[in-house]
């Protein structure tokens, strides 16, 4: 049976620990450096607590190292290297193939006193989009890569059918960057923050004019390179059967509100697929969720969704209005009342309900991004705290903060996780026994094997009752709401005879609870031993001819000036550029045998 994972970001601690409570199965964390999010990053002391809440459900911590370093933090990384293997991290993310070779070595020690370690796994800042690269990662002990963003679900099937034996992680859900990852180096030529560092610039967040090679204005002071979220969740059963196994949700700046709701998305998506493939997959943690909010992921951050190239090369990918959330579309204005002697306001046509404080946006005639807050709502009449001077009637209205889904979201209890078990109690011979069963992972039909069986046995003086203790007994035993467990069935004798003491059934539930617990914690799902023999990558450093930006998006497709694709035959004269507001420019060459285009460095972008 295949295990499916749904890994989510983990800024800190407590947005990891809501993840795995909201159904995550995994989450991945950067540490205090040499993580591709500078300003996310965690002591060894919170990564180990954040294990040791995972590790309850069976859930798995990754930790990001996937930055490049200098030699001069060689010392510093194996450091880091070593506490994150001492306190039982489940797996380590890479891009620098030094460090890599630095853990490994670390592992090859561990293995020769007996300890276990964490798996490698490539990130994808190693560009991995081919068959030949998973090969090659695979063979130098990556137990699994996490491809490219830009792969379609055929492309992930090729490379599964080449590399049946490698673990492959893919995103999902979340912010997307313009370039292959690993290989943008526009934010540190231009602004001295390496994107391989951790310190990207954003540079594909900002406006650019399109001119071409006589100077000409094509388009002036638009977002051309910004592009829109990812969300694959509709594509989520065509990706496990391509052969994706963990499924991967970008954000680790994002906050806990987002956390809770994309993971709470997912994880109902996937446990319906499980659902009705149950003798297929199952989820690779332990534990059922129960939500005390309907997950939207229109109403959480988002800059309007795109498949990218799921299904090959589409149209509408791009954001070119604004790099900032748009959220959900709510209605369009019907009247605007601007008496200057009471409060101005507008109403909406549409069945949405609005909240004072609501976030509200729209795209304004200069076709830009504006955005206010409501003051007061009454029933589908908005109060703004300033009527904006853009709107008019007919304009499509956005809702980028729901105040009334929030506060729903953001409430302590907003997701309960528990493992079920089965319970047994008999009584026998001068002895009580209580078992209990594991029934745990999501969906499966079946209890778990039965090294996840406890029992607990006590000596008994069976006095018979004068009255049913059945009722009594069941209660008793399945006071589990101090734990992680819940019963899901108690199997005993309806007509059970005997009297038993309701301190003596605390006394063993609390026994069980405690052993089920331990059998989890000793569950070796956290421990890997590696192969002692490496081979080697070679790997190609940028050069002064390197792209700054290698981009399967192409302006030319988003335009309509695409030919190979049917489209028109462009009248501008080329080379096109783009240029920042700073003057800066970058020159575009479009490299249609491979359907890529790639962004240039001009002498004038030096930082």
């Amino acid at each position: 049976m295949q295990k499916l994972e749904l890994l989510a970001p983990a800024k800190n601690l407590e947005t990891g620990i809501a993840a795995i409570t909201h159904g995550a199965d995994a989450v991945y964390i950067g540490a205090q450096r040499f993580g591709a999010r500078a300003a996310a990053g965690n002591s060894i002391d919170d990564i180990a607590t954040l294990c040791d809440f995972a590790h309850k459900y069976r859930a798995k911590v990754f930790v990001t190292v996937n930055t490049l370093i200098r030699d001069n933090e060689k010392a510093a990384v194996e450091q880091l290297l070593r506490d994150l293997c001492n306190i039982g991290v489940d797996a380590i993310l890479f891009q620098d193939m030094a460090v890599l070779a630095m853990f490994f070595s670390i592992v090859d020690e561990r293995t020769r006193q007996g300890l276990p370690s964490p798996e490698a796994h490539a990130s994808t800042q190693t560009d991995n989009r081919t068959a030949d690269k998973v090969k090659a990662l695979h063979g130098i002990g990556c137990k699994r890569v996490v491809l490219a963003r830009e792969l379609s679900i055929d492309e992930i099937a090729g490379i599964h059918s080449q590399c049946p034996d490698t673990e492959l992680e893919v995103f999902v859900h979340g912010a997307l960057c313009v370039s292959y990852s690993g290989l943008c180096y526009a934010s540190e030529r231009c602004f001295g923050r390496s994107a391989n560092r951790g310190e990207c610039a954003q540079v594909c967040r900002m406006k650019f004019s399109l001119i071409d090679a006589n100077d000409n204005v094509l388009i002036k002071d638009r977002y051309l390179l910004s592009l829109k979220d990812m969300c694959q969740i509709d594509n989520l059963e065509r990706l496990i059967e391509a052969g994706a196994v963990s499924f991967k949700i970008e954000g680790r700046l994002k906050d806990v509100a987002y956390v809770k709701n994309v993971v709470a998305a997912y994880s109902q998506k996937l446990n319906d697929i499980i659902k009705r493939n149950p003798n297929k997959y199952c989820r690779a943690s332990i534990g059922t969720v129960d939500y005390k909010f309907e997950p939207s992921l229109a109403k959480t951050f988002n800059r309007g969704y795109t498949t990218y190239f799921a299904n090959g090369r589409m149209a509408n990918i791009s954001s070119p209005n604004t790099p900032k959330a748009i959220g959900e579309y709510v209605g369009k204005v019907k009247e605007i009342r601007n008496d200057k002697r009471a409060n101005c306001s507008f109403n909406v046509a549409g069945t949405a309900t609005f909240s004072n404080g609501d976030g509200l946006c729209f795209i304004n005639s200069t076709g830009n991004l504006e955005g206010f807050r409501v003051n007061k709502v009454e029933g589908n009449r908005l109060f703004p705290l300033k009527m904006p001077q853009g709107l008019k009637p007919g304009t499509m209205l956005y809702r980028n903060s729901d105040m009334a889904f929030e506060k729903e979201i953001m409430r302590a209890n907003s997701a309960k996780r528990t493992i079920p078990i089965i319970m047994k109690f008999a009584a026998d011979n001068g002895l009580l026994t209580l078992s209990a069963t594991l029934k745990g992972i999501q969906h499966q039909p079946a209890p778990l094997c039965d090294a996840d069986m406890c029992t607990v046995t006590v000596p008994f003086d069976m006095q018979t009752a004068e009255t049913s203790q059945h009722d009594n007994i069941v209660r008793q035993l399945t006071k589990l709401g101090g734990t992680i467990f819940c019963c899901d069935k108690i199997l005993m004798d309806d007509a059970f005879p005997y009297f038993v003491p309701s301190s003596v059934l605390a006394q063993m539930r609390r026994e069980l609870t405690a052993q089920l617990e331990q059998v989890i914690a000793d569950t070796p799902t956290k421990h890997y031993t590696q192969n002692t023999e490496h081979n080697t990558l070679n790997t190609d450093l940028p050069t002064a001819n390197t792209p700054l930006m290698q981009c399967r998006y192409c302006l030319r497709h988003t335009l309509g000036f695409c030919v190979k694709n049917g489209g028109k035959r462009p009248e501008w004269h080329e080379p096109l550029r783009l240029r920042l507001g700073d003057g800066k420019t970058f020159r575009l060459q479009f490299d249609c045998a491979n359907c890529q285009m790639n962004i240039l460095s001009e002498n004038n972008n030096v930082h």
